[in-house]
């Protein structure tokens, strides 16, 4: 009997992007039969509670690592091609660049030029669209003050960065693989059972009943962020903190993505209290109107044991705030619908990540360690993974430098 016509229990761990694009390709795989193969998805809270439901969502071609990047950059435009994803998870091209600014004291207003009142302009003036042309800004980034920027340089030429909103992207690729066969459960992973011919089942504790339950596997991919070392201890992933807000601008922005540096004078903060001189957040304008910003990330606190008990240090979340809207009006002036934090999963080794295919285990695959490029790697990572399984190798990139026993 062949290895894809034989009975196969595939069980993913993690319900962030990674496991559902896993969830997603396994079901698209040209050997696939719901008829002989099970695929279930194992999430200890909820899709997406993690940093799949909180990150920026950028895609770049320029992204990392290169083995994996063009591979996945292509499959997020057949994916948002085939299921809609414009309207469904806002995947669209955006401009991305690197700004320098000089942040201003919070209750400064951008002064109208006619009256003298400080007042929060809704539209540029003829002459600071001018200013933002000759610096070599984007005429259509008109909701930056241009009187703060000293500098600005496009990172990628048209067709090279796009974004999607993760949570709907994660949400939907996860729906769509349940329509194809794959079944989502919510529970706790305690344990991977294994012999010495490979894994035999996987255990977890219901999140609702709180009863233990353990189901056959002949397949079992390790998805969980920087949960995985505590489903598989010997995996090197860790996780660090990082805060991130969410803001509905007072009108409509453009579709840019920044990498700002903005330099904070001594006045900002009223409370005289000792501050970054230079904040460094990222800010994605999205289709839905509105605005994500977020920081550097953390190590203040340690990994909690999933996603629903993340803490979020509101001050954090404050100083992202203050200073995107240091260099805006529209985002000082604009409403904050979401303070939040999660954890990005990085590969503790100097090599990086991520890690994507055999253990040494059979049976037993890792799909972990993707850092900031989760959700753009996640497609590619998915149908990799998808390969591993029913095909036994890699089929669509050479990813050698990422097999997983380079690091165990």
């Amino acid at each position: 009997m062949s290895a894809t016509s034989e009975r196969r229990e595939i069980v993913i761990v993690g319900g962030g992007i990674i496991g559902c694009c896993s969830a997603y390709y396994l079901t698209r795989h040209p050997s696939y039969d719901p008829a002989r193969h099970s695929i279930t998805l194992v999430e200890a809270t909820e899709i997406a509670g993690g940093a799949s439901g909180k990150a920026g969502g950028l895609l770049a071609l320029w992204a990392y690592p290169s083995n994996i990047v063009p591979l996945s950059y292509k499959l997020h435009a057949d994916l948002a091609l085939e299921h809609g994803g414009k309207e469904r998870w806002g995947y669209r091209e955006v401009g991305c660049g690197q700004v320098v600014a000089r942040g201003r004291p919070l209750d400064k207003k951008t002064s109208n030029g006619e009256t003298g009142e400080s007042v929060s302009l809704q539209k540029r003036s003829a002459a600071s669209l001018s200013k933002l042309r000759s610096a070599g800004v984007p005429g259509d980034l008109d909701w930056l003050v241009p009187d703060l920027l000293r500098g600005y340089d496009s990172m990628s030429p048209p067709g090279e960065t796009a974004q999607v909103h993760p949570y709907l992207f994660t949400t939907s690729i996860a729906n769509l693989a349940e329509e194809k066969g794959a079944k989502i459960v919510i529970g706790s992973v305690t344990d991977i059972v294994r012999s010495p011919d490979g894994v035999e089942s996987v255990s977890y504790t219901d999140k609702k009943t709180g009863s233990s339950v353990s189901i056959p596997a002949t397949d079992v991919v390790v998805a969980a962020g920087p949960w995985t070392k505590s489903v598989f201890p010997p995996a090197p992933i860790s996780g660090t903190r990082a805060h991130s807000v969410v803001i509905r601008p007072t009108r409509p922005v453009s579709a840019h993505t920044l990498f700002t540096n903005i330099e904070i004078p001594a006045n900002f903060h009223s409370d005289k209290s000792s501050r970054p001189t230079v904040a460094t957040p990222e800010i994605y304008a999205r289709p839905d109107k509105t605005v994500y910003a977020c920081g550097e990330g953390d190590h203040e606190v340690p990994l909690p044991d999933t996603t629903a008990d993340v803490q979020v240090d509101q001050a954090r979340c404050q100083d992202i705030i203050d200073q995107v809207g240091s260099i805006s009006d529209e985002l000082r002036d604009g409403e904050v619908t979401a303070r939040q934090a999660c954890y990005l999963p990085n590969v503790s080794a100097a090599r990086g990540g991520p890690l994507v295919g055999h253990t040494g285990i059979k049976g037993l695959y890792l799909a972990a360690g993707h850092t900031c490029w989760g959700i753009q790697n996640a497609p590619g990572t998915g149908k990799l993974i998808s390969e591993f399984v029913f095909d036994g190798n890699a089929k669509s990139a050479k990813i050698g430098s990422l097999d997983p026993r380079n690091f165990l």
